[in-house]
C-alpha cells in the first residue's frame, strides 16, 4: 500500500502574531471588496488595523466593509475608484487620509483577467489589463507614496505564477504581472533609503476565489478540461494562506524583507499543467471557446442563483 502524501494544515496568523500588533496602522487595499485581497485585508484588521478598500462597485465595496467591520472590529472605508485613472486614485487617497489621517500599508490588488489566445486576443483587451493590473499599481503607489514614506511604511503588490514559465491563453496578465515583479523592484531601491519596504506576493491556485472559478477549464457538465495537479503541500492555497503571509510582510519581523517576489503556492508551479488542453486549445481555439462560453454560462446562472 502506498504511503498518505501528507497535507500541510492551515494556521491563521491569529494563532502566531498578537492580535495589536497592527493598532493604530491603516492599510490602502484596491480590489479589496472580494477574493484574496479582502482576505488579505482581513487579517491585516484582525491585528488592529482599519483600512480603505476600494474598487469601482460601490455595493460590493459597502457590503465588504461592513463584514469586515464585523469580523475584526476595526473600522472599514469603501471607497470607489478606478486604479486606471490616476484622478481617480489621487481622490480614494484623499478620503482616506481624510478618515484616518494617515496610510502605513498598501495592498496594490486590483487586477482583471480572463482565457484568451494571444490571435483572438484583441488589442483593447489586452491594453485594458495592463492598465487595471500594472499601470493602476503605478497610480496607487505615486498616489500613496508620499503618506506611505512619513509612515515609514510598506507595500505588497499581488501578482501570480503564471508570468513565471509560458503560458497559454495568459499573455495579457503574464505581460501585466512582469511588470509588477519589476516595478516591485524600483521601487524597493528608491524607497528603501526613506523607510518604505515593497516586496511582491505571488499566489498560485487559491480555492473558493472567483478568479481560480472563472480560470478553470471545463466543459459544459462542470468537468475539468486540464485536471488539477497535487501540489507537494498537499492541497490547494486558501484565502487564510495568502492573509497570514501578508501579515508576516507588513509585520516589523519583516524589516529586513524587501524587493522580494514571493511565490505562495505550495510548490504547485514546480509541477503544474498549462491552464487549457494544450496543444488543442492552440491549435483550435474556436472550438475551445465555444466550450468555454457553455462552461461560462454554467458559472454565471450559478453566481445568480447565490445572489
Amino acid at each position: 500500500m502506498a504511503p498518505t502524501p501528507y497535507i500541510q494544515p492551515v494556521s491563521k496568523s491569529t494563532t502566531v502574531f498578537k492580535d495589536d500588533i497592527f493598532k493604530g496602522k491603516v492599510l490602502f487595499c484596491t480590489g479589496g471588496g472580494s477574493g484574496i485581497c479582502k482576505g488579505m485585508t482581513e487579517a491585516v484588521m484582525r491585528h488592529g488595523a482599519n483600512a480603505a478598500i476600494v474598487g469601482r462597485k460601490f455595493d460590493r465595496l459597502t457590503a465588504a466593509a461592513k463584514e469586515l467591520e464585523s469580523l475584526t472590529g476595526k473600522v472599514c472605508l469603501p471607497v470607489q475608484a478606478d486604479v486606471r485613472k490616476p484622478e481617480s486614485i489621487r481622490e480614494a487617497v484623499r478620503q482616506t487620509i481624510e478618515k484616518f489621517g494617515r496610510i502605513d500599508f498598501v495592498i496594490n490588488g486590483a487586477a482583471g483577467n480572463f482565457l484568451a489566445p494571444i490571435g483572438g486576443l484583441s488589442e483593447n483587451a489586452f491594453r485594458t489589463v495592463i492598465e487595471i493590473d500594472l499601470l493602476g499599481s503605478y497610480h496607487t503607489i505615486k498616489a500613496t507614496l508620499p503618506y506611505v514614506r512619513e509612515s515609514k511604511g510598506a507595500y505588497i503588490n499581488v501578482s501570480t505564477t503564471i508570468q513565471y514559465h509560458g503560458t497559454a491563453y495568459q499573455a495579457h496578465v503574464s505581460a501585466a504581472k512582469a511588470g509588477i515583479d519589476a516595478l516591485n523592484r524600483v521601487v524597493a531601491v528608491e524607497e528603501g533609503p526613506r523607510g518604505v519596504r515593497s516586496n511582491v506576493l505571488s499566489p498560485g491556485p487559491i480555492s473558493g476565489t472567483e478568479g481560480m472559478e472563472r480560470l478553470t477549464a471545463t466543459d459544459e457538465s462542470g468537468k475539468l478540461l486540464v485536471p488539477h495537479e497535487p501540489a507537494p503541500a498537499g492541497r490547494m492555497g486558501t484565502v487564510e494562506d495568502c492573509g497570514s503571509f501578508t501579515v508576516f510582510l507588513f509585520s516589523d519581523v519583516a524589516s529586513y524583507v524587501s524587493g522580494g517576489v514571493f511565490v505562495l503556492d505550495g510548490a504547485h508551479e514546480n509541477v503544474r499543467n498549462q491552464m487549457v488542453p494544450y496543444p488543442e486549445a492552440v491549435l483550435d481555439p474556436e472550438a475551445f471557446k465555444k466550450k468555454l462560453a457553455q462552461a461560462q454560462e454554467k458559472i454565471d446562472a450559478k453566481a445568480k442563483s447565490k445572489l
